[in-house]
């Protein structure tokens, strides 16, 4: 017997997709601690080195790894890059275009 599933193409936010609340901060903290991800591969540094250069315990490196976030605000995230030689900048601006939605974006400079 075949089913028939619907598959339909997602967003630019899995989160908004998922109609979490939140989604915005949530995607942006993913973003965030994508980047964080990223350096940490690119120095090659263990969970033991990166927890050390973080200021956090392994287990803790482990779940940002696997993206486990709960405990990591985005405050916390922010300082990681800081410990990581990473600047951090907020912009605040107006929206674009009037009515639209405001957003939460992270940007990256390699």
């Amino acid at each position: 017997m075949k089913t028939h599933e619907t598959v339909r193409s997602g967003g630019r936010n899995i989160f908004e997709d998922l109609k979490l609340p939140d989604a915005k901060e949530l995607g942006a903290k993913a973003q965030i601690a994508y980047r964080i991800c990223g350096i940490l591969e690119k120095r090659k540094l263990t969970q033991k080195e990166a927890a050390t250069v973080l200021g956090i315990d392994q287990p803790k490196v482990s779940a940002l790894l696997r993206g486990r976030l709960e405990g990591f605000s985005s405050d916390r995230l922010f300082r990681f890059l800081n410990a990581l030689d990473r600047d951090v900048e907020i912009i605040i601006k107006p929206t674009k275009k009037s009515g639209s939605t405001p957003g939460i974006r992270v940007l990256s400079v390699a």
